[in-house]
C-alpha cells in the first residue's frame, strides 16, 4: 500500500479528523465520481457505490461542521431510509446485485461511523 501526504489548509485538516479512517473510501468515490474508472489490477477488487445518497447526505453534514447536539440528533432522510429498506428487501431475499451488495455495505461502515460520532457527541455533551 502507497502512503500519499498532503498539503492541506488546518481548517480541512481539522474537519477531515473524524472522517480519517474513511478517507482512502473517500477518495475512491471521487475518483468515480468525476468519471476516473476502476480499469487497473490494483483497482478492480473495490466496489464503490459513487452516488451513494448517503455518503452525499452525511459528508454535507459533517462538512457544516455540526455542534454535538446536530451530530446526536442526525438522521438521513426519508429517501435513503427508503433506499435502505430496499436494500434490505432485496438482501432477505438474496437478490442483491453486486453493487448493491457494495451499497448496502457502505450502509453499515456509515451507519457505524455516524455511531462512532453520536457516542463523542453525547460524552461531549455531559461533560
Amino acid at each position: 500500500m502507497a502512503q500519499l501526504t498532503l498539503n492541506i489548509p488546518d481548517e480541512l485538516a481539522e474537519r477531515l479528523r473524524p472522517l480519517q479512517n474513511q478517507l482512502p473510501e473517500l477518495l475512491w468515490q471521487l475518483l468515480e465520481i468525476h468519471g476516473y474508472s476502476e480499469s487497473t489490477p490494483s483497482t478492480a477488487s473495490h466496489s464503490h457505490p459513487e452516488s451513494s445518497a448517503v455518503y452525499q447526505e452525511i459528508l454535507e453534514f459533517l462538512l457544516q461542521r455540526p455542534t454535538p447536539m446536530e451530530i446526536s440528533d442526525f438522521k438521513v432522510s426519508l429517501t435513503v431510509q427508503k433506499r435502505l429498506q430496499t436494500l434490505l428487501d432485496k438482501n432477505r431475499e438474496d437478490r442483491l446485485t453486486p453493487s448493491e451488495t457494495a451499497e448496502l455495505d457502505a450502509y453499515e461502515q456509515l451507519e457505524h461511523l455516524m455511531l462512532l460520532l453520536k457516542v463523542k457527541a453525547y460524552s461531549v455533551m455531559q461533560s
